[in-house]
């Protein structure tokens, strides 16, 4: 859910959930009540302490389908605090999303091939991946995918993500 999101469902604005995420406003109980209205949870759910499990059903993982046909489902759920992803994509053949900005310092990601050729660029570098193969990276440079095989390449990406993400982010 987007800032913009949140803001049309609970009827507050975007500056204020910018400034009370950033820690720059203590909201009040109000506002606690709007956001908690237009997240679909009861205000003691964001008063609480947070829950130690956390289940994200298939049919509620947000998929994602981009220009040039690639697909993204991010899997794992949203926990606050905690900025780590877990994102499966599907690359078309030949398709090439493109190159992703650096992440903040102290940003990690984990790339593992199930199916097809990867390609990835990270800096000046350039792998090729398939199938079983896996490759770390620290994420604060450049990096880009492509598919280079003749075949739908399928990988998943864990991330930890270190916000916020330089000028010019792709993802």
């Amino acid at each position: 859910m987007t800032l913009q999101d949140l803001a049309d469902a609970s009827g507050v604005s975007v500056s204020m959930l910018s400034s009370v995420e950033r820690g720059a406003k203590a909201p009040t109980v109000v506002v606690l009540d709007r956001v908690a209205h237009g997240l679909g949870v009861q205000l003691a759910t964001l008063v609480t302490e947070a829950e130690r499990v956390v289940v994200r059903r298939a049919a509620e993982q947000d998929v994602a389908d981009e220009p040039g046909g690639w697909r993204r489902t991010i899997l794992t759920p949203v926990v606050p605090g905690v900025n780590f992803e877990w994102v499966s994509v599907t690359l078309p053949v030949g398709c090439e999303p493109g190159t992703y900005s650096a992440y903040a310092p102290g940003s990690h990601e984990f790339v593992v091939v199930a199916s097809g050729v990867l390609a990835m660029t990270v800096g000046d570098q350039r792998y090729v991946l398939e199938a079983g193969d896996s490759l770390y990276l620290a994420a604060d440079v450049e990096h880009g995918f492509a598919n280079a095989g003749a075949t739908p390449c399928s990988y998943a990406v864990a991330a930890l993500i270190m916000r916020p993400r330089k000028a010019g982010a792709r993802r």
